[in-house]
């Protein structure tokens, strides 16, 4: 089932967007300071939380949920960013561009899942699709 092949790169995306979040957590700097800091780390800690629904997931579906950061930097199509200063724009521009992709690929595979009639992975992406859809319109609004 290709879907569940995704499901590795979903996995790999959460481990490195986790390190990536507190990137832009720990390094916006701007007026806008702790409205991104507190967001920036909202989110990170909804991304943990994410990757092991999404590792547990898989092993319910007798899948060895990949579990190292090697792993993840060779499966992830998420791209790192060097620490330095970030300005809040700069960073909600980042957080937005990786959670349109991670909508994206959210919806891919729970569209595949429907297809495969597997219906955990189904629900649980549908959640996953509402996360993003929100936090894309939150990011939306404060770049306006």
């Amino acid at each position: 089932m290709k879907h569940l092949e995704l499901v590795q790169k979903y996995l790999s995306n959460l481990g490195v967007l986790n390190v990536k979040f507190h990137n832009l957590h720990w390094n916006v700097v701007g007026g806008q300071f702790m409205q991104v800091h507190n967001f920036t780390e909202e989110i990170y800690d909804k991304l943990f939380e994410d990757l092991d629904e999404v590792a547990e997931l898989l092993k319910m579906k007798n899948i060895m949920p990949l579990s190292t950061i090697a792993d993840y930097l060779a499966n992830s199509t998420i791209e790192e960013v060097n620490p330095k200063d970030f300005s809040v724009k700069e960073s909600l521009e980042i957080a937005k561009k990786d959670l349109e992709l991670m909508k994206e690929l959210a919806t891919e595979i729970r569209n595949l899942a429907d297809e495969d009639g597997d219906f955990e992975t189904v629900a649980i992406f549908e959640d996953y699709v509402a996360f993003y859809s929100k936090n894309i319109w939150f990011i939306n609004s404060m770049l306006k």
